[in-house]
């Protein structure tokens, strides 16, 4: 048992989450942070406030990505994309059905801040600039340097709400792995703190947010008041669903969630359309891989229609679940465990039980 959860640590401590990217030299030897939109091919355009980008409309449904932690990305140079091959997925454009089907597709980086070998220095960065690291970057020669003085949830909330600023439609979806949920969680709440204060346009509350894979440390933070993650994130996501956020999220791994790693803040799972998939196509030792496709089984499930739950013509929860009925099982008292097609990659196979959460 000691050396499972050994194997447990190290596989979590290795993570890269991440597909190679063809990104300039220059994004990773210097800071670079924000929204990039992206087109067929992992074909991208960083986002500028007041410049037009090929790749977004202010019209289109949206669909916003946020990785997690990023230990020794930098000097790899080393960005996720939409190809998912190098983290255990399938070799797709994993944003092209998506795009087939008129959506904005972006992905939020803040990966030079979120490269550190501790994950709790990481984490801290989401909520705070006075944390253990404070706002430090790293560049692709390894070298930390001093950030700027807020928080990178702020850092992302400034992008996004400058870029989104004219945007004329109806649905946002954020999607946050790993650590990245926190930071999906505390971007919505910034942004549902601001329509409040009339300051934004309730446009740009996002209709819908996927936690894939969600990882929170254990113990209360000093920086946090005290107070444990697991346990801000539970009071943000019911505030945020009292103002008609769907919650959806999917546990692939044991890594998040096991005592000596992370939280499993199964109070926080009850409280959204909740799914345990099982990659058993990947072996118990495959911690990583299995975490990472959190990650690509989402994308890749918007692909297919929405899985059903067994002996019934109920429907399950995906990418490409309506709205609505994932707001359904969100508000139920069962939770999706995958029962056919655990050992296939692909999700049109897939078919769940539902059972007491």
């Amino acid at each position: 048992m000691r050396q499972f959860l050994l194997m447990l640590v190290l596989s979590f401590s290795s993570m890269t989450q991440a597909a190679v990217g063809v990104f300039p030299d220059s994004v990773f030897q210097n800071l670079d942070h924000g929204l990039y939109w992206f087109g067929y091919g992992d074909s991208w355009q960083k986002a500028v406030p007041g410049h037009s980008n090929a790749y977004y409309s202010n019209s289109k449904p949206t669909v916003i990505y946020i990785h997690g932690w990023q230990n020794g990305a930098t000097q790899r140079k080393n960005r996720e994309t939409f190809n998912r091959q190098d983290a255990g997925g399938p070799n797709l454009d994993l944003a092209h059905a998506w795009l087939t089907a008129g959506y904005n597709v972006g992905i939020l980086y803040w990966n030079q801040f979120a490269d550190e070998a501790e994950v709790k220095d990481a984490e801290a960065k989401i909520w705070t600039a006075s944390g253990p690291r404070a706002m430090r970057w790293r560049n692709s020669s390894g070298t930390y340097s001093n950030g700027p003085n807020v928080s990178a949830g702020d850092l992302l909330f400034d992008h996004y709400k400058a870029n989104l600023a004219g945007y004329t439609g109806n649905n946002i979806r954020i999607l946050g792995h790993s650590l990245g949920n926190q930071m999906a969680i505390v971007l919505t709440k910034k942004i549902s703190d601001a329509v409040s204060a009339g300051s934004l346009n309730s446009r740009l509350l996002p209709k819908r947010v996927a936690l894939l894979d969600p990882f929170y440390s254990n113990q209360a933070k000093s920086w946090l008041n005290n107070r444990w993650v697991g346990e801000v994130s539970r009071s943000y996501v019911s505030e945020l669903k009292g103002k008609g956020v769907i919650f959806e999220a999917y546990r692939t791994s044991a890594v998040t969630s096991t005592i000596f790693v992370g939280d499993d803040n199964a109070g926080l799972m009850n409280m959204t359309a909740f799914t345990e998939l099982k990659p058993w196509y990947f072996s118990a030792t495959q911690q990583t891989e299995k975490h990472n496709a959190a990650v690509w089984h989402y994308l890749w499930s918007f692909s297919f229609n929405p899985p059903l739950i067994k002996g019934s013509s109920d429907q399950a929860a995906s990418a490409k679940t309506s709205d609505s009925r994932i707001a359904t099982l969100m508000n139920g008292n069962k939770k999706l465990v995958h029962d056919q097609g655990a050992y296939t990659k692909e999700p049109s196979d897939d078919n769940f039980q539902s059972v007491n959460r």
